[in-house]
């Protein structure tokens, strides 16, 4: 098993973003049971494409909370070993139908050619990771705080935006606020 401190070799240090800024219409959509459903496929699909592979898969993001209104598109995290190894998962990803559209530090993102599934990739012991699942657990359990986020979200979305990575920073001190209470919550 690889970890960070014994790398093969070192991470991107740049944001590539393959194809660059894409003008996007984003809408909430009403609760959707069918998001678990396409999860549970992309999941499948993901590990028969890792099979070789040590990782971790995710529901992540608004899909993942039952009754939170959504942009339709289905988040899902992945962790593998060692993000810097792509030949470990890249290649079968994108084998499998995905396309490549972020490379970053500690980062990867493929999503599928429609656009409505996105594959977030990590190292396993990466802390965003606990942070996503932090947040998706909390809003499944407090309805209070997801109707706070769904009106933050309906609140943004009645602007308009040019890049999803502006509208996601806009969400940013109600997000970090909910996960304050989540950390609370869970006594920590």
């Amino acid at each position: 098993m690889t970890h960070r401190s014994d790398r093969r070799r070192p991470d991107v240090t740049t944001v590539e973003l393959v194809g660059g800024v894409e003008a996007l219409h984003l809408e909430l959509h009403d609760p959707d049971g069918r998001w678990a459903d396409v999860y549970l496929e992309h999941r499948a699909r993901i590990r028969a494409a890792l099979a070789a592979v040590d990782a971790g898969v995710e529901h992540i993001g608004s899909t993942s909370v039952p009754g939170l209104a959504a942009k339709p598109i289905v988040d899902i995290v992945v962790t593998v070993d060692d993000i810097t190894a792509e030949e470990d998962y890249l290649d079968a990803l994108l084998a499998a139908g995905y396309e490549l559209r972020v490379r970053e530090p500690g980062h990867r993102l493929v999503r599928t050619p429609a656009r409505d599934v996105h594959v977030h990739l990590y190292e396993r012991d990466d802390p965003a990771v606990g942070e996503y699942l932090l947040l998706r657990d909390h809003l499944r359990a407090d309805a209070d705080d997801r109707a706070l986020y769904e009106s933050t979200k309906r609140s943004l979305l009645s602007r308009r935006w040019d890049d999803m990575n502006a509208y996601a920073d806009a969400k940013t001190d109600v997000i970090l606020a909910i996960k304050a209470r989540a950390r609370e919550a869970r006594g920590r």
